[in-house]
């Protein structure tokens, strides 16, 4: 198994890049999120790869970050997507965007990506939806402990993770606040929507 590779651009392409590996070039395709990250031809790049064998081909798949090849990976686990449609939704927006359209079953952004359906972007949604895990873009956006608590016990309550942490966001943090204060105010924001 490939985990990653190393080296010099040796070229960009939409969706592929060449890297050249002390004389061999691998052919890595990926999402053109990714190609845009990259530097120039000739900068060193890094790529965390997941390697798709088949009967009748083999192909190298990579990406800057480890979180969107596990996104990558995540959405190939879903009935009906394959590579091709994982790289097009991957490549239509950054992890933490794919993240928040599919926690907040954001059906009609999903289903503008080339090779998604209505019936597909669905099935998408269903299957991950509160399985993400959160993009490391949105790691400074991370609640702080005590909301993590809340939230959980939020959606105990029945409420979605989008509409615990909607919720939440809409709360002023006060000093000293515990967790069932906060869980308090939170019913209150959801009970005036």
């Amino acid at each position: 198994m490939i985990s990653g590779v190393r080296g010099p651009i040796h070229a960009k392409y939409p969706g592929i890049v060449l890297i050249d590996l002390h004389g061999l070039i691998i052919r890595v395709l990926t999402s053109q999120t990714t190609v845009d990250d990259l530097g120039e031809v000739g900068d060193h790049a890094e790529l965390y790869t997941h390697l798709r064998v088949r009967e009748d081909d083999i192909t190298l798949y990579g990406f800057s970050t480890p979180e969107e090849l596990q996104l990558f990976e995540l959405l190939m686990s879903v009935t009906g997507v394959g590579p091709r449609v994982a790289l097009n939704i991957l490549s239509s927006a950054r992890p933490e965007e794919v993240h928040r359209v599919i926690e907040s079953e954001d059906i009609a952004s999903l289903s503008r990506v080339p090779g998604i359906g209505r019936k597909t972007a669905s099935r998408i949604i269903l299957e991950l939806r509160g399985k993400l895990p959160e993009p490391a873009g949105m790691q400074g956006q991370a609640l702080a402990a005590a909301d993590a608590e809340a939230m959980e016990a939020l959606m105990a309550l029945g409420y979605t993770a989008p509409e615990a942490r909607d919720a939440l966001a809409r709360v002023e943090r006060r000093e000293g606040q515990t967790v069932e204060e906060r869980v308090y105010a939170a019913l209150q924001s959801l009970a005036r929507s």
